[in-house]
């Protein structure tokens, strides 16, 4: 009983991931699209989330780590790397189309499965698992080899997304399992700590000049008029939700599932972005995009095999877990409960 309950805990929050990440990338190319500052716009969504997280933590509705300096220093390598992975991400969306984005992200359960193996010494993945990421590679591949909207910038931000995703998966899973925070914790560390290097990254890139000549035409009209108001706040509200969602998950399964989970659900992002924008793949890169979905798909069945397996791990994840901070597991297991029930 205590093990399926677990079980439908952990696959709630990752349900939720998965669609807050699929949504996501939808409303961030509304955002970036109509707010064309891909280092303002992430900075408002940490501002978000971090203010959010603390707020929230001092009106008693959820609980986080204090910040510290000593933890900072722990977490600031891993803080780096997010900020990287999302930087790279706006800008990806900035210079290509979703459809581009979700076949470099559906790539990204390879290289995890490739790093877990390599550098965390995880087991190496069946054969079936094995299959199923190479089903992913083959329907990237055949999408790039067709996509007409092919250019160096675009591609280069794809190709740097990829190796700063890949690292983050598998470094911050470490940080995960080693820092000892909670779930809120890891949240307000990480938006906190990017927020914090958002100048830097304003400067080396040149985009304050950008924004501060904006702010001096028309008296700012152009990053306050109401359609770029609406899509940064959009952007920021799911990224709050998908920081929670995103950590949660990563305590609950391995770095190459939760990087699965960011693919199994993108048929609701390519409906939407086929609806709502003019430039997309093709009829034939469609079908390779659905191949990369329907390989996660796949890997998903192989690593699961089914719910009782599936509970059988979460309960080996919950006797594992006897040692964790009793207080930060009563916090989880009562989220994941007014999640389960939604």
């Amino acid at each position: 009983m205590e093990a399926s309950k677990q079980y439908y805990a952990t696959s709630s929050l990752v349900i939720g991931y998965a669609l807050c990440s699929s949504l996501l990338a939808v409303i961030n190319k509304f955002a970036i699209t109509n707010f064309n500052y891909p280092g303002l716009l992430t900075a408002l969504q940490y501002l978000t989330s971090a203010l959010g997280v603390w707020v929230l933590g001092k009106f008693g509705f959820l609980h986080h780590d204090p910040f510290t300096v000593e933890t900072a220093k722990k977490f600031l390598p891993a803080a780096l790397v997010f900020y990287l992975a999302i930087f790279t991400n706006t800008n990806l969306l900035r210079h290509a189309n979703v459809d581009t984005f979700i076949v470099f992200r559906s790539l990204t359960p390879l290289l995890v499965a490739i790093a877990d193996t390599a550098f965390r010494k995880q087991p190496c993945p069946s054969k079936l698992t094995f299959v199923s990421l190479v089903v992913i590679l083959a329907g990237a591949v055949g999408y790039v080899a067709t996509d007409n909207g092919f250019t160096l910038t675009a591609y280069s931000w794809a190709f740097a997304y990829l190796v700063t995703i890949t690292t983050e998966m598998v470094y911050i899973k470490h940080m995960v399992t080693n820092l000892g925070l909670n779930t809120w914790g890891f949240v307000f560390y990480n938006n906190l700590l990017s927020l914090m290097m958002a100048p830097l990254f304003w400067v080396i890139t040149g985009e304050y000049v950008d924004v501060f000549a904006a702010m001096a035409s028309s008296s700012g009209r152009d990053l306050f008029e109401p359609v770029a108001f609406f899509a940064v706040s959009l952007s920021c509200v799911f990224g709050l939700l998908i920081s929670f969602f995103g950590f949660a998950a990563r305590k609950a399964i391995s770095a190459t599932a939760f990087t699965v989970t960011g693919v199994v659900n993108k048929f609701l992002t390519v409906a939407i972005n086929v609806l709502i924008w003019d430039k997309h793949a093709t009829p034939f890169g469609l079908m390779c995009l659905l191949l990369t979905i329907a390989g996660g798909v796949l890997y998903q069945q192989s690593v699961t095999g089914g719910v009782g397996n599936a509970s059988n791990q979460a309960l080996s994840k919950q006797v594992d877990s006897k040692n964790d901070d009793e207080a930060d597991r009563d916090e989880e297991k009562g989220i994941s409960g007014k999640i389960s029930g939604v």
